[in-house]
């Protein structure tokens, strides 16, 4: 049952001024405009990130052949004094370029592994680089900051791993003006840039995904980025104003939170940048870093983008009944046919054809 307000939480949300509400407008042009100063504000609301190196600058360390894949072992500059540790799999049966995901781990506080989320099947129903390689994708994993390979190499030194290298490096970027989120997006952001610059990559079938930590890097970077073409953000879509409410703020780690956010917008401004391209979001209810009411707040304000565009069926978001901070099989297969219907329809038509 639900208790009502914490009459803490409410005596100090007394003393902020409302955050300001996202209105969408009734027409295209108008989306437009609000939409550039959005991201525009989105940037500098990330803090005053290094420029990304131009041309992106990798190594390849490795590569091994497997039954469906080609693996490659990488390391990418990012320009800040780290190699970004990195794994490419490439369908080994391919003619062209073919399509690719960029695929962000999960947190867990499992700064251990990074990466290695990829070939594990702990937190999804099959390890999703093997499935989706071969489905005929190629994929892209990275390390995020203070994660896998890059644990003790960050600002904090060697000493400095597991959630205190994740403190020490969102303490290193505030105090240079600028976050920790915003960082880990811009490593996102080069992993794209060097998985766009690899011929076998088809630059107009590129999407991405994750769960948890690895969903609000997804929905983040459809934000900021034009280049990828459709996601599909699993078990992690908050809305900051009920997450408040509901007493959730220790739900998520330090690196999630953006200074002056709530001064501006909640995250249906995020999401709505998405649009008109593919975007499914995929939750349960009783996820408590999630509030279900917030989902179904956002959704409403990204349906009504979604619709200016006249591409309503390009959004879906569905809430499952007494799941929580999970991803079911369910939500999985949701996943792979998303993907499937967005960036390879050619071939579910071969299939149609064939059956």
């Amino acid at each position: 049952m639900d208790k009502g307000p914490d009459p803490i939480i409410a005596a100090h949300w007394a003393h902020v001024p409302p955050v300001p509400e996202f209105n969408v407008p009734d027409d295209i042009d108008a989306w437009i405009r609000q939409r550039r100063e959005t991201q525009t504000t989105l940037w500098r609301l990330l803090g005053r990130l290094p420029l990304r190196p131009r041309p992106v600058r990798a190594r390849v360390e490795g590569v091994f052949e497997g039954t469906h894949s080609q693996t490659e072992k990488i390391r990418i500059d990012n320009g800040t004094g780290e190699e970004i540790p990195a794994v490419l799999l490439l369908p080994r049966q391919r003619r062209g370029p073919v399509p690719a995901i960029l695929y962000c781990h999960w947190h867990g506080n499992e700064y251990h592994k990074g990466k290695i989320e990829l070939f594990e099947s702990e937190h999804t129903p099959e390890p999703p680089g093997p499935a989706l390689v071969r489905r005929g994708y190629a994929v892209l994993a990275i390390d995020a900051p203070c994660f896998g390979a890059r644990q003790g190499r960050g600002p904090g030194g060697l000493s400095a791993r597991g959630a205190d290298g994740e403190a020490a490096a969102a303490k290193f970027n505030l105090w240079y003006g600028r976050t920790l989120w915003g960082m880990l997006l811009r490593d996102d952001l080069i992993a794209l840039d060097y998985l766009l610059s690899r011929p076998e990559i088809d630059p107009q079938r590129v999407g991405v995904t994750g769960i948890s930590m690895g969903a609000t890097r997804t929905w983040w970077l459809m934000a900021l980025d034009e280049r990828l073409r459709a996601g599909v953000a699993l078990a992690c879509m908050t809305r900051y104003q009920d997450l408040i409410a509901r007493g959730g703020l220790n739900e998520h780690g330090i690196y999630y939170y953006v200074p002056g956010m709530l001064q501006h917008f909640d995250t249906e401004a995020v999401v709505a940048l998405a649009a008109p391209r593919p975007l499914l979001l995929l939750n349960g209810d009783h996820d408590p870093g999630s509030p279900a009411e917030g989902i179904r707040a956002i959704e409403a304000k990204v349906r009504q983008v979604y619709r200016l565009y006249g591409t309503p069926n390009a959004f879906e978001s569905r809430i499952f009944p007494g799941v929580g901070h999970v991803c079911t099989p369910e939500m999985w297969q949701a996943m792979l046919a998303w993907f499937e219907r967005h960036l390879r329809p050619n071939a579910l038509a071969s299939a149609g054809d064939e059956g």
